[in-house]
């Protein structure tokens, strides 16, 4: 379904009037593959657009290079009812907090009955109806530097590194809304932040964050790459008392489409 959109730097899309309409990537029936949810049928509604540019990102053409289909909101509940096998939802990107209309679409997609997990970096807070917001604060490790940008000339690491961490949004989400923090692992070296940063969120919050909630994930979009980071994650998850989560959908299918 995705088809090539128009978008300015920052991978906002702006081809169309986006008035009750969503730019949408792929809608697909799978089984959460991360996170404490894992293995739960669910539908995902992908959005394109991202306001960050992590050099990993397992979803390029949602970030790097958009592509989509406008999709009416109403439309997008309605192939999710076609899924009757599921009642879980799982919105993600991209970033499908940049959108507007991600909000009315949870809101939606709630009123019909549906868990609704949200797929967010953590540096947007919306007003709207979320069941589980997974959030995934992106690490230095993230950023773009020109060895790592996938295009190859380092233009977003800057505004990647400015962006990608807000403790007061981060503060207010695990404060409204059942919450896990995921965070992606490429070294041991990520493991200081990590912790720097739920220090920090919860002296800033009321909200009582446990090590629990604390997921560590292993980078890679490949089976071949897991192999190389998945033993690593479950180390350091062990040494800190965090939990692991694994990424079933790319142990059983791979970087295929739609899963």
């Amino acid at each position: 379904m995705p088809v090539n959109a128009d978008t300015d730097v920052d991978g906002n899309l702006d081809d169309v009037d986006t008035e009750e309409s969503i730019p949408i990537n792929e809608l697909f029936y799978s089984l959460q593959g991360e996170g404490k949810l894992a293995g739960v049928p669910s539908v995902f509604i992908r959005t394109s657009g991202c306001n960050l540019r992590c050099w990993y990102c397992d979803s390029y053409h949602t970030s790097w290079e958009p592509t989509h289909a406008w999709l009416d909101l109403e439309s997008v509940v309605d192939e999710v009812k076609d899924h009757d096998e599921a009642d879980h939802v799982v919105v993600t990107g991209g970033e499908p907090l940049i959108h507007d209309e991600t909000e009315e679409l949870l809101d939606r997609l709630s009123a019909a009955g549906y868990h609704t997990t949200v797929e967010t970096n953590g540096t947007i807070y919306p007003d709207t109806s979320i069941d589980l917001a997974s959030i995934s604060p992106k690490l230095a490790s993230s950023t773009p530097t020109p060895e790592k940008d996938p295009k190859e000339d380092g233009q977003w690491a800057d505004r990647h590194d400015e962006r990608r961490t807000d403790i007061d949004v981060l503060s207010q989400l695990v404060e409204d809304y059942e919450f896990q923090l995921k965070f992606v692992i490429t070294d041991r070296d990520d493991m200081p932040e990590i912790n720097q940063l739920v220090d920090r969120l919860r002296t800033s919050t009321d909200a009582v964050v446990c090590d629990s909630d604390v997921l560590l994930m292993p980078e890679g979009a490949t089976r071949e790459r897991l192999n190389e980071t998945r033993e690593l994650t479950a180390e350091v998850a062990l040494e800190h008392g965090y939990q692991y989560t694994p990424r079933l959908h790319v142990d059983l299918w791979n970087d295929a489409p739609g899963t």
